[in-house]
């Protein structure tokens, strides 16, 4: 795996006729910002057998994959490089990155809460609700709180969040 900044990617894009660039953001995300001539396919989708029947994403070909900051990418890149992909890109940043870089997108008319904002937004009312149980009900509330703390220094030292992979399979996530 290979990460490319934004201006190194775009000129890679510009000069190949047919790039393979997999999106691997929820749908609703997609749909509201996304790179022109980019295919979506959400980590939590992604099967490596059914891609390489793409002509344009067989496993000798140029994948080029992007997510909002990239950690999704680069785990769609791991499960890429084990069923033998060779020629596998990430952006490095993610489509941010390429925003930020002031390169062009397509917007929808969507708006959307971002999968990390809602692993925040989850986490925090687990906590709160945890520690307000356990003042008022019962101590035993208390180990809630605990739970999702445990869960997200987990998450910080492994970069594996499994809350967000369980937000991404959610009804408002998927394709509108």
């Amino acid at each position: 795996m290979t990460t490319l900044r934004p201006l190194d990617l775009q000129k890679r894009l510009a000069a190949e006729s047919a790039p393979a660039v997999l999106d691997v953001r929820t749908p609703v995300e997609f749909a509201e910002v996304s790179l022109a001539g980019s295919r979506n396919l959400p980590l939590d989708e992604l099967d490596p057998a059914q891609l390489a029947e793409d002509a344009r994403s067989r496993p000798d070909q140029p994948v080029y994959l992007l997510c909002r900051s990239g950690q999704r990418a680069t785990r769609a890149a791991g499960k890429l490089a084990a069923a033998g992909y060779t020629q596998i890109f990430v952006l490095e940043g993610g489509l941010l990155a390429w925003i930020a870089a002031g390169l062009p997108v397509a917007r929808g008319s969507a708006r959307v809460i971002s999968l990390e904002r809602q692993v925040r937004i989850v986490a925090g009312a687990l906590v709160f609700t945890g520690v307000a149980l356990g003042w008022f009900v019962h101590r035993g509330f208390f180990g809630l709180a605990a739970f999702v703390g445990a869960g997200l220094v987990f998450a910080g030292i492994s970069d594996f969040c499994g809350m967000g992979l369980l937000l991404a399979r959610m009804p408002w996530n998927k394709r509108i």
